[in-house]
């Protein structure tokens, strides 16, 4: 199912759901730049296991009206809109890379009503105490995040000349621009059918303009609007000892700062082989705690 709901402030937040209606509720928090396109294998899951899948396109993304200054915190608020439109009293979240940050802001500020949380290859806030933000970064993301913490302006400039290549990529083209992050793990499951699910999810994402991604990587150096260690549900966070998309040091600094998170670093994998491993038990994670 695919809709839209009007937010208090006049926005228009667009979502899609996945799933039995009657299902456990999990939230999930697309990457950076991504969209609320689920995919089949997740939708496939949705059904095996009686969940109700719902993503949703982050402000500025897809069918989603723009937030200018958004921090990350920010994102709760919507989601809190969307559960209520929904008719959800709890729910599970989860987000991927850029969303990952975003889920724990979910978990974090709605408290009791998320009932538990996954990471996969999550960011860590940019100056925290003990990481070294940027070492470890395929080069693609050096000069991206370098942008956002430097030139406001260039990073715009920058976005806005990607844009045209990543609506109109082909798997071909989607491997060359992303060659600088992908670790072998990575690099065959982009040259299988998850590449189809990349292209359908930036191409929704970037159709009407890149402001979603310049607000998420701005919000992602900037101060979150929210302490990690208000998290009190469960918390897993999966990384990928080779991931060059967001280095493993992320994991474990995020795994060290949260209470009680449970931590899972996979050998020899990656960004998106992490997540693709992992996928069914998270959400068997989630759902164990309803």
């Amino acid at each position: 199912m695919q809709g839209s709901i009007k937010l208090a402030d006049g926005r228009t937040l667009s979502f899609e759901t996945a799933g039995p209606r009657s299902g456990f509720p999990v939230v999930v928090h697309h990457g950076t730049p991504s969209s609320q396109v689920l995919g089949s294998d997740l939708s496939a899951l949705a059904d095996d296991l009686g969940l109700l899948v719902i993503g949703f396109d982050r402000a500025g993304y897809g069918r989603s009206s723009r937030k200018e200054g958004r921090s990350i915190a920010d994102v709760a608020t919507d989601v809190a809109a969307l559960a209520d439109h929904l008719g959800l009293e709890r729910i599970a979240t989860w987000g991927i890379s850029g969303g990952g940050p975003h889920a724990l802001a979910t978990a974090a500020l709605l408290g009791a009503r998320v009932v538990a949380t996954a990471t996969f290859g999550s960011v860590a806030p940019y100056g925290a105490s003990g990481l070294d933000f940027l070492a470890g970064m395929g080069d693609a993301n050096l000069v991206e995040f370098g942008l956002a913490r430097d030139d406001a302006a260039g990073l715009r400039a920058f976005l806005e000349e990607a844009r045209p290549g990543m609506i109109a990529a082909d798997p071909a083209s989607l491997v060359g621009e992303l060659s600088s992050l992908l670790c072998p793990a990575d690099m065959e499951m982009v040259h299988g059918p998850f590449v189809d699910l990349l292209l359908g999810q930036a191409g929704r994402a970037l159709s009407d303009s890149y402001w979603g991604w310049y607000d998420d990587d701005l919000a992602f150096v900037r101060d979150w609007g929210f302490d990690l260690a208000a998290l009190d549900a469960p918390v897993r966070i999966y990384m990928g000892s080779e991931d060059a998309f967001v280095p493993v040091t992320h994991g474990r600094w995020l795994a060290s700062a949260v209470p009680g998170a449970e931590y899972v670093e996979g050998e020899g994998d990656g960004h998106f082989s992490m997540y693709s491993k992992n996928l069914a038990e998270a959400h068997l994670f989630l759902r164990s705690h309803f």
